[in-house]
């Protein structure tokens, strides 16, 4: 018989119960399998799944948890993983045709850290094709339901990884964050989901959308797990050209339930047309928790938040143009049947596996970096990204940490967003702005709207700053639990 009791628990809980002898890696494992076989069916939060290979590497975990070899805050933990972070032996499609059959020979560096640290990787998880989406509806395998309420979208483009940790099909997962993909359907599906500073987690083995946007995260239960979880995975990686060398990666040091002095802004641009009432209203109400906590919160003027979405799509989508350029039917991946000449081959290839968007993104970045448009599009994209940059550092001269929304509304409805894509990338207008900048940003659960579906603080910190918002995040959740 599975103890479903065992699902209840937070991943670094669950890791002390099975080093305290309480609990089997193998009866965690049992169980996460037996919450899926109920609800995955409805929610499809998954990819692929590796019941066998989970439940072989628990009991080898477990054999070194027993030996006193793996002692750590994680071990024995099940975890899930983005379909676009290689496994090795394990599928990893990007939730795209074009990489149905591809199976790595590597494992990406934040999953084998993770699995150094004892952590059970249970499955890959459904997401937007290539991770180009804010829904998890551009799937290539179907979408992906809001355990909240399943009429709705989880988010993306992790929203597969998302909607697996509040579903409870997992105790913990990691997503990528190119413009807001782990925060939104953090914000969307009730849960914690953190993007750090670019380069504090080797992009070794993910699989590029834009490469100088990238950043692998965590989501999970609580802000416990993210600093764990976040400890676990940071680290300099010399086969990231981009990974930089940090010694202030121990994180769950600042667990510590304390906001006294610290300096909160919030954009009026923030609270502005087109943020739903209900939540402004949720956010106002966690900035006013912070303020009672001894924090000074003021709102103050946030420049060229307008111009943060034509930047961004504008610079993704130049780089997902050249990214991509790879997946042409010869090396790896799908290659379309029945053509024996190269051009034809690379065009009825690419033409067969990419899905709408995916293509929609790869002519756009193609436009912008073509002879004659160049200047005009990607490098002034370019300079605006840099004034952002340029802004949010005037900003933080001031602040410790800006408070605002993670999405202008709650989680839409299944469909809505696809038949609206100018609509879709408007929903990124608070996330965005933090990968253009680089810096690290946290969402927490500040509530719900009307109907039930959760609602997300954003938190925004300076470069390097991850442990002043774990800690402003760790002592909202302790005050509002």
């Amino acid at each position: 018989m599975v103890n479903r009791d065992i699902l209840d628990y937070t991943a670094v809980e669950l890791s002390e119960k099975i080093k305290s002898g309480a609990v089997r890696v193998t009866e965690a494992v049992e169980a996460v399998f037996g919450q899926i076989s109920e609800t995955e069916e409805e929610l499809h939060c998954y990819v692929t799944l590796e019941k066998d290979r989970a439940l072989a590497r628990a009991a080898k975990v477990q054999e070194q948890i027993d030996a006193g070899a793996l002692t750590g805050p994680l071990a024995g933990v099940p975890f899930a993983i983005k379909d676009n972070l290689c496994t090795q032996g394990v599928l990893t499609t990007c939730s795209s045709k074009i990489l149905e059959n591809f199976v790595p020979t590597f494992s990406a560096e934040a999953v084998l850290r993770l699995e150094e640290a004892g952590a059970v990787v249970i499955g890959k998880t459904n997401m937007d094709e290539f991770a180009m989406g804010s829904t998890t509806e551009t799937s290539y395998y179907g979408v992906t339901r809001n355990p909240r309420n399943t009429a709705h979208v989880p988010g993306g483009s992790s929203g597969g990884s998302a909607a697996a940790v509040a579903a409870r099909e997992c105790f913990a997962a990691l997503g990528s964050d190119t413009g807001g993909s782990i925060r939104q359907p953090a914000s969307y599906c009730g849960v914690v989901g953190m993007k750090p500073t670019y380069g504090t987690v080797s992009r070794y083995g993910l699989i590029a959308y834009g490469s100088s946007l990238d950043q692998i995260g965590p989501l999970t239960k609580d802000v416990r797990d993210c600093a764990v979880i976040l400890e676990t995975i940071a680290a300099h990686d010399e086969k990231d050209s981009t990974s930089m060398k940090r010694t202030d990666t121990d994180f769950s040091s600042a667990l510590t339930e304390d906001v006294k002095g610290l300096r909160i802004g919030i954009p009026r641009d923030y609270l502005g047309q087109g943020l739903d009432p209900e939540v402004k209203s949720a956010v106002l109400a966690a900035a006013e928790v912070f303020r009672e906590k001894g924090a000074t919160v003021e709102e103050f003027d946030l420049s060229l938040v307008e111009y943060a979405i034509p930047a961004y799509y504008t610079i993704a989508a130049a780089e997902a143009s050249s990214n991509l350029e790879r997946f042409d039917g010869i090396k790896y991946g799908y290659r379309a049947p029945e053509t024996d000449e190269l051009h034809l081959l690379y065009k009825r290839t690419r033409s067969q596996g990419f899905g709408p968007e995916v293509k929609r993104r790869i002519m756009l970045g193609s436009f912008v970096l073509s002879s004659g448009y160049y200047d005009a599009y990607y490098l002034k994209a370019l300079r605006v990204k840099a004034l952002i940059k340029k802004a949010f550092d005037e900003a933080f001269a001031k602040y410790d940490v800006i408070l605002g929304p993670v999405a202008p509304t709650t989680a839409p409805k299944l469909g809505e967003s696809l038949s609206d894509p100018l609509k879709m990338y408007l929903g990124d207008i608070y996330t965005i702005s933090v990968n253009l900048a680089g810096l690290p940003g946290i969402s927490i659960p500040c509530g719900a709207d009307g109907e039930g579906l959760p609602i997300g603080l954003q938190l925004i910190g300076d470069c390097f700053r991850e442990k002043t918002l774990i800690q402003a995040a760790y002592t909202y959740e302790q005050e509002v639990k």
